[in-house]
């Protein structure tokens, strides 16, 4: 079930339906160099997932990256006590029923800084989006900021994401401008993350970028 993209990153996809539209969804998965796993947006924890995952190393920090992914969160959580749970910011309001044990901030975790940095996005606190750069495979790892459905999409999906924005491309919709309520923050964020050194950019919804991701972001914000 998991997709190896780069050495110690791999991503694993589900099919998921938001608001009437196919648009499935994605988990990433990092080994860290001490050999832990780093479980970013995790799906649901099936069987045969979760002995995929465990085949890689030992499960220590659960991501649940906005506001809106975190439906399988807790699941994980209690099948893997040992690990960290990090939360959004605005999620541990929404998820009264989850203990995390730490808020995602600009400050990476000691436990993989310096091979993870992080960083908030700004301006749109109602999606409380942390979006995330894998140094060594050079990986921008994303969630709701960007979207990339293609033709293989269900009609509905096709014909939504062509009226609204993200459709044959990777880019922005009129959802995520009008999530953006200070422009001027989004716009600090976006100019911030193209500091870093990506070349491949994962996302929840649609296509994983491969080549000139740092373009194709800049290209989407522009």
């Amino acid at each position: 079930m998991l997709r190896k993209l780069d050495e110690s990153l791999w991503v694993d996809e589900q099919p998921l339906t938001f608001m009437g539209l196919a648009v499935g969804a994605r988990m990433t998965v990092v080994r860290l160099a001490d050999g832990a796993l780093w479980v970013h947006s995790p799906l649901r924890p099936t069987p045969e997932r979760r002995q995929a995952v465990e085949a890689l190393g030992p499960v220590r920090f659960l991501v649940a990256p906005n506001r809106f992914h975190h439906l399988f969160i807790g699941d994980w959580m209690a099948a893997y006590p040992q690990a960290r749970a990090y939360a959004a910011p605005g999620l541990p309001e929404k998820r009264k029923d989850l203990s995390f044990h730490a808020m995602l901030s600009e400050e990476s975790s000691a436990e993989w800084a310096g091979q993870i940095d992080v960083l908030p996005w700004r301006g749109a606190p109602t999606l409380g989006e942390v979006v995330f750069f894998h140094r060594a495979s050079r990986t921008l790892v994303a969630t709701d900021t960007v979207h990339n459905i293609g033709p293989e999409a269900a009609p509905m999906t096709r014909f939504a994401f062509k009226a609204l924005g993200g459709y044959g491309r990777m880019s922005t919709s009129v959802i995520d401008r009008f999530l953006n309520r200070d422009r001027a923050a989004a716009r600090a964020t976006a100019d911030s993350i193209l500091k870093w050194d990506f070349q491949r950019v994962i996302l929840a919804h649609g296509h994983i970028v491969e080549q000139d991701g740092a373009r194709a972001f800049r290209e989407a914000y522009a």
